[in-house]
């Protein structure tokens, strides 16, 4: 279907009368030109508006064939003549918005039998989110070349280019002999290259519409479905058609079921429309499963495909050099300084190269009075992580593992986004971690902080943390198991799933609750894969059982992070942080008590770190009270108020090794 719109003036005053005054008689009369014209479902002509003394018609035709002849007749049919008439050729929104225009002046009435069900077909399948239309401009043979010759791809275009303007003009269309396959990941290229086609089929006769029709369809193609493929194409006669599916190679399951349903609809639409419509498959690059699929199912069609392009060392530093000529930039060894020898090269990289090099150039050498103004994306690497939770994570004291894993964690997602043009892969690795160490090394806090600071930063949706141990996972009766480790996996969408003291897992014996729990765990880490980051902790020493209960739970943790002892230093940070949150300072003597304290606990097997810190510090308040209350309440100060003495630092006993009695005759 081809939708053209067309103007003219009235070749006398009258004619412009008589439709400004008569618009119901016009309507009548437009209504049985209208019948007569769509009788066989197809061509159809209609009056918009008149406007600036000037009639816009607008029409819907199978084949521009005899449209003139068509027009004439129909300008007949409503008494019009009309002198320099011109037309274009428009895209379905353009009609559509006219015939809203000619129903508003009555000119036309969308209820006309023999047009509303053939144009609410027509209309369903153009107006869609994953369809876009467009007019591609008119080119001669020289510019289509020109053209051509800046596409990634130019190569194997430039030979098939050839092949369309071998031989002569055609003077009607009569089918398609072969459709394109493009193969990229750039949808620049993909864009550039269609156009390029689509103007040389044109300027050779070889299709009769300029308009193409892009349609979207995902990884496994769930936003396409079999019928909507087909009302596409019944609407794209005489035009092209791309079909750009973007779906990638690593589909398994049923995707790969659904994705291949998708294809062979496809397919079966492209072989049923070979000759109406011009087929042209856009697939992401080195998609061998997909082209195989593809292939599979195209039977005797004929594909030519069109690859990125690659050159070599020599070539690729001349191909610079001549861009840089040409953007009257002298080149230097920054811009072919990483070239090497032999080495292959994609066009499109070299492209992208060039494009960052003569930015920097225009900095450094034409416009050097913006030099000390920085790139967009040079900021927001310099950019520190967001959020409170990471400030709040980075005055904690030690924990310097955790602290490194979770800044790797940052930086590979921003990597991902300011390296994506330069092909860093666009995927959610494994996050999935194991906390090792004694109470009160701080697992549970970092692990809070860690998930806020995943969402403040855009890499989890919700942050929330879902703290649960073997109670919360294991079920009291047979098949109870299994449904809530998947509901607590649900709890857990968007943020942390933190599982304490993980080794409770494991039973005494196999096959119990636990193993049941165990091994649910494994197969919900990987199907939230992008939405669940887990993370076990406990004591070293049983964890290292625990992960040796099932083969498949190693492998999926990307991160074993240690929570090391404090040494007495840091548990005097730690102190000093916890009074400042209280308003508190310590005196000299108080700190050198403290220091003393922690030395002497270390020694002890139930030490419990930053829990002990947190102790003594509450104990030194209380015994600050007692002294406070047998003072002057009248001369106490807030200074006093806010400060702990020695006095209130109470220093444990050292405990005395117990001696061991012999019992026997002593030589």
């Amino acid at each position: 279907m081809l939708y053209i719109r067309c103007w003219g003036d009235p070749k006398n005053k009258e004619a412009l009368e008589k439709f400004e005054m008569l618009e119901r008689k016009a309507e009548r009369e437009l209504q049985d030109a209208t019948k007569k014209q769509s009788v066989n479902g197809s061509d159809f002509f209609f009056l918009s508006k008149i406007e600036d003394d000037r009639f816009e018609i607008g029409a819907m035709v199978e084949t521009v064939e005899g449209f003139s002849k068509k027009l004439n007749h129909f300008l007949k049919s409503i008494d019009l003549e009309l002198v320099n008439v011109e037309n274009e050729e428009v895209v379905f929104s353009v009609i559509d918005d006219m015939l809203d225009t000619a129903e508003m002046y009555n000119f036309v009435r969308r209820r006309t039998p023999g047009f509303n069900n053939e144009f609410d077909r027509i209309r369903r399948g153009m107006r869609s989110d994953d369809c876009d239309e467009m007019i591609i401009d008119k080119c001669d043979r020289t510019n289509v070349y020109q053209s051509a010759d800046e596409i990634c791809i130019k190569n194997s275009l430039l030979g098939e280019l050839d092949r369309i303007y071998q031989g002569k003009k055609c003077k009607r269309v009569s089918g398609h002999p072969i459709h394109y396959m493009i193969e990229t990941d750039d949808k620049e290229t993909v864009d550039n290259t269609v156009k390029v086609l689509v103007q040389a089929l044109y300027d050779n006769g070889r299709i009769e519409s300029q308009r193409v029709t892009t349609v979207l369809v995902d990884e496994g193609g769930f936003r396409f479905s079999g019928t909507t493929v087909g009302r596409f194409y019944a609407n794209c006669s005489g035009s092209t058609l791309v079909i750009d599916y973007y779906g990638g190679e690593e589909v398994e399951g049923s995707q790969a079921n659904a994705a291949r349903e998708v294809i062979e609809r496809i397919c079966e639409d492209v072989k049923k429309y070979r000759n109406q419509v011009l087929t042209i498959l856009c697939l992401p690059k080195e998609c061998t499963r997909l082209k195989d699929l593809f292939f599979e199912y195209l039977g005797d069609i004929s594909i030519v495909e069109l690859k990125e392009d690659f050159v070599l060392g020599t070539e690729a530093k001349q191909i610079l050099e001549k861009k840089a000529r040409k953007r009257n930039v002298h080149p230097d060894k920054q811009l072919v300084g990483s070239i090497v020898e032999g080495e292959e090269y994609f066009l499109r990289d070299l492209n992208q190269d060039f494009e960052e090099w003569f930015s920097r150039k225009l900095k450094r050498s034409v416009y050097p009075q913006y030099q000390a103004i920085h790139s967009v994306k040079k900021k927001e690497a310099e950019e520190t992580p967001k959020g409170a939770a990471f400030d709040d994570l980075e005055n904690m004291v030690g924990i310097t593992e955790a602290k490194k894993v979770i800044r790797q964690a940052l930086d590979y997602y921003k990597a991902q986004k300011l390296f994506r043009e330069k092909g860093m892969m666009q995927n959610t690795p494994s996050m999935h971690m194991v906390f090792t160490g004694n109470p009160g090394t701080a697992k549970t806090t970092v692990a809070r902080l860690f998930a806020r600071i995943m969402k403040d930063n855009g890499v989890l949706s919700t942050g929330r943390l879902v703290e649960v141990g073997r109670g919360d996972l294991v079920g009291r009766f047979l098949g109870w198991t299994a449904p809530t480790v998947k509901k607590k996996f649900n709890e857990a969408r968007g943020g942390v799933l933190f599982i304490d003291e993980a080794y409770s897992l494991v039973d005494d014996k196999d096959g119990l609750y636990g193993d049941e729990a165990i091994n649910t765990i494994v197969q919900e880490m990987e199907n939230h894969r992008e939405e669940v980051i887990v993370i076990f902790a406990g004591y070293p020493d049983k964890m290292e059982k625990f992960l040796q209960k099932n083969p498949g739970l190693r492998s999926r943790i990307a991160f074993h992070v240690p929570f090391k002892d404090y040494n007495a230093d840091e548990l005097c940070d730690i102190a000093t942080l916890l009074a400042e949150k209280c308003g508190m300072r310590f005196t000299e003597d108080a700190y050198d008590k403290l220091r003393q304290n922690f030395e002497i606990a270390m020694q002890q097997s139930d030490f419990g770190n930053g829990r002990y810190v947190r102790n003594v510090i509450e104990k030194a308040r209380m015994a600050q009270s007692s002294r406070l209350l047998s003072m002057d309440i009248e001369q106490i100060t807030r200074d006093d108020v806010a400060t702990l003495c020695g006095d209130d630092i109470e220093v444990p006993k050292v405990e005395e090794k117990s001696t061991v009695i012999k019992f026997g005759f002593c030589g």
